[in-house]
């Protein structure tokens, strides 16, 4: 009698292991579903606003839901479902378009309907620079060789504000045609200007479509360097960069 009550015991408590961990895996998939992704940072095209090694929550909220939304991104659906407003100066996750089975993550700088342009390094939207100021120069130190660059502050229309880099005068992309952003389409640049390829590379990234955006990003929840790995715990005292946590995106 004693050995079939705790074979009982034993099924009920694996059966309600299971039942949570089915209910954590739910939650899980709804939040990152709807809600929040994390994302991390393989390049420096975002340099100085995001380095290597970052990872950050991005919000799906925040513009809608498309089919890119879903795990897998099955087609669906076309278009948006509660599609909310881009603005200029977010920090965005897309697909690309070229490959929709890739990541990017860049700056809104335009939207449908406007003309931008680079001239001399300076970011030109419909006609007009935009205000750029020189600050601070951005300084690296890669294992004692020490690297500075110009760094920039730069004010869009609506009065977002963000640093860029500048890492060499007359870059491949510091004069550019006049592209003229297609209705329903976005322009992106990286805030890392001479190595980042964007919205200016039209056989690579070129005009992103709405319902190629993912979310905003919007706070790094962890980030570490030197060339470390998340999962390599006995290195966190000296990779982890502790006062990047908790950094919202700008």
């Amino acid at each position: 009698m004693s050995v079939q009550t705790g074979a009982k015991r034993r099924e009920g408590g694996f059966a309600e292991t299971v039942r949570v961990v089915f209910h954590a895996l739910i939650i899980a998939l709804v939040i990152r579903t709807f809600l929040f992704q994390p994302f991390n940072i393989p390049s420096g095209s975002m340099i100085p606003t995001l380095l290597v090694g970052d990872y950050l929550f991005v919000s799906k909220y925040s513009y809608g839901y498309t089919h890119y939304s879903l795990p897998f991104s099955p087609p669906l659906f076309p278009g948006r479902i509660l599609g909310g407003e881009v603005h200029r100066g977010d920090v965005v996750v897309f697909r690309l378009p070229k490959d929709d089975s890739i990541d990017y993550i860049k700056r809104v700088v335009g939207l449908p309907g406007d003309d931008i342009q680079v001239i001399d390094g300076v970011l030109n939207i419909n006609g007009e620079p935009v205000k750029r100021e020189r600050i601070g120069d951005y300084v690296t130190d890669d294992d004692g060789v020490v690297q500075r660059v110009k760094r920039y502050r730069e004010t869009l229309p609506n009065g977002v504000t963000y640093t860029t880099l500048d890492l060499t005068d007359n870059g491949f992309y510091d004069n550019t045609p006049v592209y003229t952003v297609p209705s329903g389409d976005y322009f992106m640049m990286g805030d890392n200007r001479d190595n980042s390829t964007d919205s200016r590379v039209l056989s690579q990234v070129g005009y992103v479509p709405y319902e190629n955006i993912i979310g905003k990003a919007q706070i790094i929840f962890f980030s570490i360097g030197n060339g470390a790995h998340a999962w390599e715990v006995w290195r966190w005292p000296w990779t982890v960069r502790w006062d990047r946590l908790f950094k919202l995106v700008r």
